[in-house]
């Protein structure tokens, strides 16, 4: 990648997508293989067990740009997607681990 395309990575706007799955094997290849199909690039991906282990949270760091919208409502029909969450780049989850991966 060369520096003015990873600049202008840089200079978009991002967004946080908090997921409540379903937690069996598979789920995180069909979240992510919907983001695939529409080359659109996830930039971070967190993923806890939720309680019992029946469910688990995704996070998604990616970028936002017109088509997110139109990613989340594909995301919520998924058959193991239980809910989505759109938050701000700002979202604790990622700026927590960028400060310990910086320290």
């Amino acid at each position: 990648m060369n520096a003015i395309h990873r600049n202008e990575q840089q200079a978009l706007a991002r967004a946080v997508l908090e997921i409540n799955v379903n937690n069996h094997p598979g789920v995180m290849s069909h979240v992510v293989g919907l983001f695939s199909r529409r080359a659109y690039n996830v930039e971070g991906i967190l993923c806890l067990p939720l309680g019992n282990g029946q469910h688990s949270r995704i996070w998604l760091l990616v970028n936002e740009d017109g088509r997110l919208p139109q990613m989340i409502k594909q995301l919520e029909k998924l058959e193991d997607v239980i809910a989505v969450r759109r938050h701000g780049a700002d979202h604790a989850v990622f700026s927590q681990l960028e400060a310990f991966f910086q320290a």
